[in-house]
């Protein structure tokens, strides 16, 4: 197997760049990666000595593309059962199979191709080849493995319309699709990059994807990453001199100049026929195939990728839909999202990632994991990261601040039991909107991220939504949930959906509006705000103002929050990257306290984005006639955007509301939307009141248990001063790595 370094050496620090590349601490992925591959290409072929292998099930296309593929490069084209199995076996291969039975013909199979080797060819391997371990590491030393994925449903039909019956594993009592689902576990354990290949896709077009993609593979230098406030034109010294791939922004988080990282050639595109191939599938089996197009192989490898979803979306979520689309009432749909350990849309990154973060940092240097939050980002970071093997949270440290008075009581409950040994919760007596801008400071304050890596060989990192890695797997929970309207037969792919969210931060929503970009037929984006409606009179108005404006506490508080973080990603896209113009417009906001959008970025803002607000009494009236009418408990921040959707959608095709969070989490609230005259003041015995409601979804598992678990413990509380969060952060990372002489 080619040697691909996960972990590349710190880059030199000199004594004139501490203050600049030493508290940055990029550790840029190996470039090993892309010189063991620049052989691929040369002026008169892709391969060299290599040899592209094309793998899948049987009835996938394997022979046909592999011709094809062989002909527009003119090389050898080597098909494992014609060319290799039945020439070593002189006998066909259905034959020797009837003759020696499945677990002989699996050995026979691996030890023929054992005994092969080619080079500068395309390798079209057997549907059962992957099933011998020996055989494919034997075959992968000497090229890449394009894995053809196609339908389970497809490859059914295509093998019933050719009457093969033989095939390896098929037996009495065992179906062919329990075979091909069996096998789909091999496949993935060793292809390098996968081709979507769908029902009606001729083998022409699926010659040139697997060309297209084995190009990616190898162009690596490609998928790079820029600052909202550079732009192509004007980029800055520090970006001139060094790029920046997915694997260094998961571990910076937050650009030197203060913006946040995108995708500098955008967001890959799917094409309705892929989207089409991915209805059938599931949601782990939707993220894997959406993250691998947005994470280059050489910063996370396919396979190890698909570890790290399995392990983020498994027993830890109670339902196995992981999101599961609900029917509401007429064309209102609910995104579920709260299934999770802590029980709110925020898992869906933070079982994420922790694992990527834990994957792409250097061995040899620690890391403090710095998050602001309003209410459920808290819990959900410091359930994620709690779940890394204990060898990564030795070098992996946590510090959680939140607005001490402004989330719920049990959000404060869950913060406080998630706490380990190596990771805080701090209350700060102030809001959210101080957090997060205290967090960002600190980030961009040269002199103490450069004395926490001198003095205890410590980085910092940040977790909020300003990571990439915290915005990307929203992006999965999107389009599945239209895939899955498809899959109900309640729309055809390709008819339009409008979605609505309770957003504050704009992360929620700007993922909506990048599954949209990627393909996903979304029309509308219905921006839900509380009575912290900034975010509403900046999409009618254009004026983004917080002048006088003070933030107001509210029954919906994960979006009481007047600084909108990842608006600046998206007013950069719209902008056509113009960093400049980001940069003028949030400053302005930072010095002055608003900026007003010219006309005709408000005419574009306007063709996507859509918003209204809604009162905390409208709120509560909106939970009460929903379970008055359905039985179905709607949290706070989902009662906003029920609200809001009703006055605004316009009924002509379905809308999906994003279910953010569980009601047990708010259930103060929820109890006085019910009417319930006396509440106590006890969170665990609030559940077990909501609970013999019997409504629908049931009380969250996760949350009794870690309220029956740690009760409300101690934490820590500290007065809204920099200098006093510097203080506690010093601390933990004195308490829980050692001081480097």
């Amino acid at each position: 197997m080619f040697p691909v370094f996960q972990y590349p050496p710190l880059r030199l620090i000199t004594q004139n760049s501490l203050s600049s590349m030493c508290l940055k601490l990029t550790f840029s992925r190996p470039v090993a990666f892309a010189q063991i591959w620049k052989s691929w290409f040369s002026s008169h072929s892709l391969l060299g000595k290599k040899n592209i292998i094309l793998m899948g099930p049987p009835g996938a296309g394997k022979t046909t593309t592999g011709r094809i593929v062989g002909q527009k490069l003119d090389c050898p084209v080597i098909d494992i059962d014609d060319d290799v199995l039945e020439t070593t076996w002189n006998m066909s291969v259905s034959q020797k199979l009837q003759d020696v039975g499945y677990e002989e013909f699996l050995e026979e199979e691996g030890k023929a191709l054992l005994k092969f080797s080619a080079s500068g060819s395309v390798i079209s391997l057997s549907g059962s080849n992957p099933m011998h371990a020996a055989g494919m590491q034997h075959i992968k030393k000497n090229g890449i493995i394009v894995y053809l994925d196609v339908p389970t449903s497809v490859i059914m039909s295509r093998l019933k319309s050719k009457q093969m019956d033989r095939i390896v594993g098929l037996s009495p009592g065992v179906s062919l699709k329990d075979v091909l689902q069996f096998r789909k576990q091999f496949y993935k354990r060793w292809f390098d990059i996968r081709v979507l290949c769908g029902g009606d896709v001729a083998a022409e077009v699926v010659a040139e994807k697997v060309l297209d993609a084995v190009k990616r593979y190898q162009d690596s230098e490609l998928e790079t990453f820029i600052s909202t406030r550079s732009s192509r034109s004007g980029r800055s010294t520090e970006e001139d001199s060094n790029k920046f791939y997915f694997s260094d922004v998961v571990i910076q988080g937050l650009a030197l100049d203060g913006g946040l990282f995108v995708p500098e050639r955008g967001l890959p595109k799917f094409t309705a026929e892929e989207w089409q191939g991915l209805i059938e599938a599931t949601y782990v089996e939707r993220a894997q195939v959406i993250l691998e197009r947005c994470i280059h192989p050489a910063d996370i490898p396919a396979s190890r990728l698909a570890e790290i979803v399995e392990t983020a979306y498994g027993e830890n979520f109670s339902c196995s839909k992981v999101a599961p689309v609900r029917h509401l009432a007429g064309n209102q749909f609910l995104l579920e999202l709260f299934h999770g350990p802590t029980a709110s849309f925020k898992d869906f990154a933070l079982q994420l990632m922790p694992h990527l973060f834990a994957y792409c940092i250097p061995r040899s240097c620690n890391y403090l994991i710095l998050v602001a939050t309003s209410g459920d980002t808290g819990s959900a970071v410091l359930d994620g990261f709690s779940r890394l093997h204990d060898t990564d949270k030795q070098r992996i440290a946590l510090m959680n601040f939140f607005p001490e008075d402004g989330v719920s009581p049990i959000q404060k409950s869950q913060m406080i039991g998630c706490q380990k040994e190596n990771a805080w919760s701090v209350g700060v007596k102030s809001d959210f909107d101080f957090c997060q801008t205290a967090i960002k400071q600190i980030f961009t304050n040269s002199d103490f991220t450069g004395f926490l890596t001198v003095e205890y060989g410590t980085a910092l990192a940040a977790a909020n939504s300003i990571n990439w890695a915290r915005l990307l797997p929203q992006i999965v929970y999107h389009a599945s949930a239209y895939l899955d309207l498809v899959h109900q037969g309640i729309i055809s792919f390709g008819s339009p959906v409008d979605i609505c969210i309770p957003t504050g931060n704009f992360g929620n929503i700007l993922a909506a509006f990048y599954a949209k970009m990627m393909g996903i037929p979304i029309r509308k984006c219905i921006c839900a705000s509380n009575e912290n409606n900034v975010l509403t009179e900046f999409i009618r108005t254009g004026v983004y103002d917080l002048r006088g404006r003070k933030l107001i506490s509210s029954f919906s508080p994960a979006v009481d929050i007047l600084k909108s973080s990842n608006l600046e990603r998206y007013l950069h896209l719209i902008a056509n990257e113009d960093g400049q113009l980001v940069t003028q417009l949030f400053n302005q906001l930072e010095n002055q306290g608003h900026f007003q959008l010219q006309k005709d970025l408000l005419g574009k803002l306007q063709q996507d984005l859509v918003a209204g607000w809604c009162s905390d009494e409208d709120c509560l009236a909106a939970i009460h006639s929903v379970y008055s009418t359905t039985g179905y408990i709607l949290d706070t921040h989902t009662a906003v955007a029920k609200v809001v959707a009703d006055r605004l959608q316009d009924r002509t095709c379905p809308i999906i509301i994003s279910s953010t969070a569980h009601y047990s989490k708010f259930a103060p609230a929820i109890l006085r939307a019910l009417r319930i005259a006396e509440i106590n003041q006890n969170p665990l015995s609030q559940l077990h009141l909501l609970s013999s409601y019997s409504a629908l979804p049931p009380i969250h598992w996760g949350l009794l248990e870690t309220l029956k678990k740690t009760g409300n413990g101690d934490h820590q509380v500290c007065a809204a001063d920099m200098s006093v969060l510097m203080s506690h952060i010093e601390t933990l990372i004195q308490n829980h790595f050692m001081k480097v002489f």
